[in-house]
């Protein structure tokens, strides 16, 4: 699948526009770790740029682990021919699944996906409203504060940063700066 593909196949099941620039966030970041990591960047980006598509149409809010979102979208993933271990990330993404995350581009998923979410917020109530003014202190700032962002999971983004053997602060300051690379598509 190509990227324009994915995208395509994103804007056909979301139209939640911030959810759609949530996925994009997460691609940035994967396509940053594919490159720190020498690993595949397509299909890194691939996997966060599609890791939530049908996360509207199917949210699965009792959390089964084969029912909806992730399962649904991976089977329709599965149909169109992509990769086992794009798939088997995007079930390790949500915990709820008990897919184990052994593959690295699954521990970076895992990593990435909450993280972008609480960098999107610390950017919403700076005054420019800019990813530009969003550093590690200021995401460090907002963790604190548990009504902040109060959807993020702060236990997984700490998770994914020790499965991913990146020190949290180091793990913050890299997906910003893969956020800031596409700020103007973000809106941010």
């Amino acid at each position: 699948m190509t990227r324009s593909e994915a995208l395509a196949l994103v804007q056909e099941y979301t139209k939640n526009q911030n959810l759609v620039k949530h996925m994009l966030a997460v691609e940035a970041a994967m396509r940053a770790y594919a490159r720190r990591f020498n690993q595949d960047e397509e299909s890194w980006a691939l996997a966060g740029l599609l890791h939530d598509f049908d996360y509207e149409k199917y949210p699965n809010n009792e959390h089964h682990p084969t029912q909806e979102h992730p399962s649904v979208g991976v089977q329709i993933l599965r149909e169109r021919g992509l990769s086992e271990e794009i798939c088997q990330a995007i079930l390790g993404h949500a915990t709820y699944t008990g897919v184990p995350r052994t593959s690295l581009m699954a521990k970076a998923l895992f990593a990435c996906d909450e993280l972008t979410g609480l960098i999107v917020a610390t950017a919403l109530v700076r005054p420019s409203k800019s990813l530009a003014e969003v550093d590690v202190a200021a995401v460090k700032k907002k963790w604190k504060d548990k009504a902040f962002a109060r959807g993020v999971n702060r236990d997984e983004i700490e998770q994914g940063a020790q499965e991913l053997d990146v020190p949290l602060d180091e793990h913050i300051d890299f997906v910003i700066k893969a956020m800031q690379g596409i700020a103007s598509e973000l809106g941010l």
